[in-house]
C-alpha cells in the first residue's frame, strides 16, 4: 500500500515538473531567465530521485516564482 502511495506522489510531482518545464519553455521568457529557471528545474528533478518532499518544496517555490514573473500556464 505504501508503495502505491509513493508511486502516486512520483506521478504527481512528474506532472507538475512537466508543467513547469512547459512554462519555462515559453518563447516570451528571456534567454537568461530561461537558462536560470531550467537549471533550477534540473535541480528539482535530481532532488526528486532522492527526496520527494524536498523536491516538492523546491518546485512549490519555483512555481510561485513563475507566477510572480507572469509566466503563464499553458
Amino acid at each position: 500500500m505504501e508503495r502505491d502511495g509513493q508511486l502516486e506522489l512520483y506521478r504527481l510531482l512528474a506532472a507538475r515538473l512537466k508543467e513547469a518545464h512547459t512554462r519555462v519553455a515559453d518563447p516570451e521568457v528571456p534567454d537568461a531567465t530561461r537558462r536560470e529557471l531550467t537549471r533550477r528545474l534540473l535541480v528539482v528533478t535530481a532532488a526528486a530521485k532522492h527526496d520527494l518532499a524536498d523536491a516538492a518544496r523546491r518546485l512549490d517555490a519555483l512555481t510561485a516564482e513563475l507566477d510572480d514573473l507572469g509566466i503563464p500556464d499553458r
